[in-house]
């Protein structure tokens, strides 16, 4: 592979230190010379000009439901024509390694928003696997786009070693063999190089398939099985990442509470999902920001809030939406919702609207969607004269409840009726606060999931555009380069991978982007083809990245991708870095050795 100079381009190397004009020599897939002079080259080096551009790290997107997809369609372009060049799975406490084909697509594609009819048959083809050696081996024959790096999922472990009955049943506990099972098979992950274990406690997350509306099966784990776990991810240094329970967000504090450090305990790196400035519970980002204040200072704990960082616009056909599934009328409508015809006849029902109205003008109660039908407006409809309309215009109109008139759409239209509301993070002008938080990492894009719901596939880009504007203002959120920190280096170093920061001897994830082209484009979503004739809705705005390079090889330049995406491999699975390695890393390490045997490029 030949080499390639960039020259002449900003570069911010992902730490907090100015920007400066700078030469970058690229060779054999790693940056070998930074320089603020000219770097001699060799006739055959390709020469990119990046004047008047910015050289950044690729970015990090570390919350992503990427699992299946990756499997079919390894490029993640949705992610990478973005500049992102790292990706993280296993979120959620959903992870592909362990379980069976039907208990993995049903443990997701409810809880995700994945049309079943197409993860289903990819993991039935492809899945022969049952251990994190395996899953990695056979990452690493597929042309993946970006690098990727992984969390176990606790469900993945509960249900390959309680089987998936008795692992939704609230009645069963695990043995202490199957709980010493589970933890041999989390330190056979953590030694193959995976971040840790994402968790869960939110009983909005649902099964699909045999048991519907069954929780996952990490919502059933009591504190004796958590506790095993953890305290494997808190000896070897590894990471926790969780889900609280959404709606009372008491399990917020377990997490914080193993996060902190007591007496001979040392602290265990956390980070929970999500924390943005919801229009519902306006209070709760301070609130929470304060909470993992007083943890991280005076509790010595190592802990994170995954924070959203621009407006949390969400899309839904009918009741298609898991925020309903925070209340229990909305709950009762998403379970019946394989029978129409019995949904139907419920959501006509004058007690049900009458508890629906209940749950509707509850308004004290904790609640991630505001629930307010006057801030819900219809894209696309049937009848062309709703579009364009709130609920509660359209109920004006029909001299009914707003509960009333939305539920009469639905029962008339189902998915047909489109519409979008904003949930949080709706006013710009707040962000500050929350894009300085030192208790917070920002991320949570949910890329490959809810893939009708929202895109946020372009999450980095669109930070940047909220920092320029406010440069615009003159009231600047933050600089530049700190917010280039944010979404690389910080993100890296806090999860143990080894990406985000150009410097001389780094594998070459490199973005170029043009800060002209930077406009409020950025935040609109679109339509594109996915996988078996589905859409799913994206961001457009490629004018912005000019060139995206990952491990030294371009993958994206001037608006396309390069010849060989998709059938190349361009990144790598990333091993985490933790801190201490238990005595059974010597097991892998011939595993792992013939990895690193295998180009990056």
């Amino acid at each position: 592979m030949p080499a390639t100079l960039i020259r002449n381009g900003r570069l911010f190397d992902g730490t907090q230190n100015p920007s400066k004009i700078a030469n970058l020599l690229i060779e054999d897939g790693f940056i070998q010379t930074i320089s603020t002079e000219d770097i001699p080259v060799s006739p055959d080096t390709r020469i990119i000009d990046a004047t008047g551009k910015w050289v950044t790290p690729g970015f990090i997107d570390n919350h992503t439901h990427y699992d299946g997809e990756v499997l079919v369609a390894p490029g993640l372009k949705e992610s990478v024509r973005h500049g992102v060049t790292t990706v993280m799975l296993g979120g959620c406490s959903l992870s592909f390694v362990c379980a069976e084909v039907e208990d993995c697509c049903d443990m997701f594609t409810r809880v995700e928003a994945f049309p079943r009819e197409i993860l289903f048959p990819i993991l039935k083809d492809q899945k022969k696997w049952s251990t994190p050696e395996e899953w990695i081996d056979h990452i690493n024959t597929l042309p993946v786009g970006p690098n990727l790096a992984s969390f176990i999922g606790h469900s993945d472990i509960r249900a390959a070693v309680m089987g998936i009955d008795r692992s939704l049943d609230k009645s069963e506990r695990p043995s202490s063999e199957e709980i010493q099972r589970m933890r041999e098979i989390l330190e056979t992950a953590l030694d193959a190089g995976f971040v840790g274990i994402s968790m869960q406690h939110n009983p909005w997350d649902k099964m699909d398939g045999r048991h519907w509306s069954k929780l996952l099966p990490a919502a059933y784990a009591k504190g004796t099985e958590r506790r095993a776990l953890t305290r494997i991810v808190r000896e070897r240094g590894a990471h926790l990442q969780g889900v609280p329970n959404l709606v009372n967000r008491v399990g917020a504090f377990w997490y914080m509470t193993q996060s902190a450090a007591f007496f001979w305990r040392k602290p265990l790196k956390t980070s929970l999902v999500a924390l943005m400035d919801l229009k519902g519970d306006p209070f709760i980002r301070p609130i929470v920001s304060a909470i993992s204040a007083f943890y991280n200072r005076f509790l010595r704990a190592d802990f994170r809030m995954q924070a959203f960082p621009v407006p949390f616009r969400v899309y839904a056909e009918g009741m298609e939406l898991v925020i309903f599934e925070e209340f229990p009328a909305g709950e009762l409508a998403r379970h019946l919702s394989r029978d129409l015809k019995k949904r139907n006849t419920t959501l006509m029902d004058p007690e049900y609207r009458k508890t629906f109205k209940k749950n509707y003008r509850s308004k004290l109660t904790p609640k991630v969607w505001q629930k307010d039908f006057g801030d819900a407006y219809v894209i696309e409809a049937p009848d062309q004269s709703l579009i364009g309309k709130s609920f509660l215009e359209i109920a004006e109109e029909r001299e009914q409840h707003p509960v009333d008139a939305f539920l009469d759409l639905v029962v008339e239209m189902d998915k047909e009726i489109l519409w979008e509301t904003t949930i949080g993070n709706h006013d710009p002008s707040r962000y500050k606060p929350h894009y300085n938080d030192p208790n917070v990492v920002i991320g949570f894009a949910d890329s490959g999931a809810h893939i009708n719901n929202m895109a946020f596939y372009n999450l980095p880009i669109r930070v940047l555009r909220y920092v320029q504007a406010s440069h615009e203002k003159g009231e600047p959120l933050m600089s530049y380069e700190k917010a280039i920190w944010r979404l690389t280096k910080e993100n890296a170093d806090f999860f143990n991978i080894d990406a985000g920061h150009l410097a001389e001897g780094k594998r070459a994830d490199i973005v170029i982007l043009d800060p002209e082209e930077l406009s409020d484009s950025v935040h609109e979503y679109h339509t594109a083809p996915f996988l078996e004739d589905c859409d799913r809705l994206v961001n457009r705005d490629d004018e912005v990245v000019k060139l995206v390079m990952i491990g030294g090889k371009i993958a994206w330049e001037d608006g396309q991708f390069s010849a060989g995406f998709g059938q190349e491999r361009f990144g790598q699975f990333l091993q985490a870095n933790h801190t201490y390695s238990s005595p059974t890393q010597k097991k892998v390490s011939a595993h792992e050795s013939a990895l690193s045997d295998v180009s990056p490029v």
